[in-house]
């Protein structure tokens, strides 16, 4: 179990790298000219990520399921209080498809861009990697928020 901030700190660091690991391969999937190719790529790697950060944090849906009740519940309570639904669920498809729906303008605009000629492949690459750093770092700052507050260390306001 986490303890103190220190190790939150250093989860925190190696999960932006992870994020960043993985934003790089959805921009080179986002060159690939195959339509829906660069969203069945996100798909993938969002499926795999999210639940990777939850469960550096102790918060993925196995582990918040061996919490003592009223301890798994809190961390719901203070999940979904930050309008976050991965922390202590199981990640489907279905709820990742969600994420990118709320990301649709910039999902879209990468798909179209890709095909204009000579910028629009850097363009839908540059899309897709902000789209993927914004899910990830937004949710490693979930988790972080999270179980800082089940160590009893809220935030400095």
């Amino acid at each position: 179990m986490i303890t103190d901030i220190a190790e939150l700190d250093r989860l925190r660091d190696e999960c932006r790298r992870m994020v960043t690991q993985r934003s790089m391969m959805s921009a080179g999937a986002a060159v690939v000219p195959v339509p829906g190719a660069d969203l069945v790529a996100d798909v993938g790697l969002l499926s795999n990520m999210l639940p990777a950060i939850s469960a550096k944090f102790e918060l993925d849906h196995e582990q918040v399921q061996k919490l003592e009740p009223r301890m798994g519940q809190q961390v719901l309570v203070i999940a979904s209080s930050m309008g976050n639904n991965v922390i202590g669920r199981m990640v489907t498809r279905k709820l990742v498809v969600a994420l990118l729906k709320r990301m649709g303008v910039r999902v879209a605009t990468a798909s179209v861009a890709k095909y204009v000629p000579f910028i629009g492949s850097a363009v839908a690459a540059t899309i897709s990697f902000g789209a993927m750093k914004l899910i990830g770092n937004g949710h490693i700052d979930d988790c972080y928020r999270t179980a800082r507050a089940l160590i009893g260390q809220p935030l400095p306001k």
